[in-house]
């Protein structure tokens, strides 16, 4: 393995992986997502504990309709409906619990285990490491390579602090866009979500407009 995959390969081999991720778990594979939680753990393991309170649909709906009737002071009263006159149809009684299990769900499904967003994480850093070894490119460098500095900069100091500014960014559109590359250009786009649609427009038009400025104007 001395070589980079073919381009068909790699976009075979995140195909099978979006695919897999998103019918084992039923939520959108990303990246960032996964990053903030695991560096948010604690409050993370606070909310699964939360959530593990209220596993069951019929509890959580007690629960609140409890927390309602405390706040509001008051508590939920059967009423009873006049006698219809004889020979008209009565609506049939519907039972709460029936309605509960019919309707609509109470609870969606929440983000993935901490654990899993851990283990993916660690993952990506054990594919690379992995694929770097083996194709026997793998060494330690402190720079961004001979294009980053005859395009932006050479000077060590100022190349950190563009690197800086730059993962800042990165971070806040992330968080305004909510989503990364990962999972709006590959799950969001491939439900066919607008909102991912417009996002990843934005992420390679962007992405072009920057390349374009670096390396025809500047």
């Amino acid at each position: 393995m001395s070589g980079y995959w073919p381009w068909w390969a790699g976009a075979a081999g995140l195909a099978l992986i979006t695919i897999n991720y998103a019918l084992t778990t039923d939520r959108s594979f990303g990246v960032s997502s996964a990053w903030d939680r695991v560096l948010h753990w604690r409050r993370e393991r606070r909310m699964e504990r939360m959530d593990e309170e209220f596993t069951d649909e019929r509890a959580l709906a007690d629960a609140l309709a409890a927390a309602t009737a405390e706040h509001f002071g008051t508590r939920p009263a059967a009423t009873t409906a006049p006698p219809a006159p004889y020979g008209t149809s009565q609506p049939l009684e519907t039972n709460p619990e029936s309605a509960v299990g019919e309707g609509t769900s109470v609870t969606s499904p929440g983000p993935a285990p901490l654990v899993t967003q851990a283990a993916l994480l660690v993952s990506i850093f054990l594919g690379g490491l992995i694929a770097a070894l083996t194709s026997g490119r793998f060494h330690l460098r402190f720079d961004m390579g001979p294009g980053f500095r005859n395009v932006v900069t050479a000077n060590p100091t100022t190349m950190i602090v563009l690197l800086f500014v730059g993962g800042v960014l990165v971070g806040f559109g992330t968080r305004l866009a909510g989503g990364c590359s990962s999972g709006h250009g590959l799950n969001g786009c491939g439900r066919l979500r607008p909102v991912s649609l417009v996002a990843t427009a934005v992420f390679f038009g962007t992405a072009v407009a920057v390349s374009f400025l670096l390396w025809k104007v500047i």
